[in-house]
């Protein structure tokens, strides 16, 4: 059997203009920032922690992959436990899927695979909400996860 997808947790776009990424957002759309340094802004619609997040990569493009602007990663929430990750797990390497990390976000713990067209997916597992009376613990740096099987 495989996973299922509770919902679009977010998309994440490297940019090349912070400054001007972060207007069209926040002021022209209306995406509401919920934190923010500098070149990174978090934006949410109330639903959940951050359903849009900005990171600068600057002018100046960088070797295929990470620092180009366009998307990064796509987000998808899968559950609320680490035991649903650890499954998660399990069905990626059963049929494949290529793994290419996993971090602790402090309010989500995630793994990121890739699609068989080199997209990079993040599937995660919301494990603690401090985000609604701190929104700033969303840009918290991202530790190492190892998870308990």
């Amino acid at each position: 059997m495989g996973l299922e997808i509770k919902e679009l947790g977010h998309v994440v776009l490297f940019v090349h203009d912070w400054v001007k990424m972060r207007h069209f957002y926040g002021k022209i759309l209306g995406f509401r920032e919920v934190a923010s340094q500098p070149g990174m802004a978090t934006f949410s619609s109330g639903r959940t922690h951050h359903e849009l997040l900005l990171i600068e990569v600057g002018a100046k493009p960088q070797p295929k992959g990470k620092g180009l602007p366009g998307l990064y990663h796509i987000g998808f929430k899968i559950g609320d436990t680490d035991a649903e990750l650890v499954e998660a797990k399990r069905v990626m390497e059963k049929e494949g899927v290529k793994i290419i990390g996993f971090g602790d976000h402090h309010v989500t713990h995630s793994m990121y695979v890739v699609d068989p067209e080199g997209n990079e997916l993040e599937l995660y597992v919301d494990v603690n909400a401090d985000w609604k009376k701190d929104p700033s613990v969303v840009m918290k740096p991202v530790k190492s996860l190892q998870l308990e099987e």
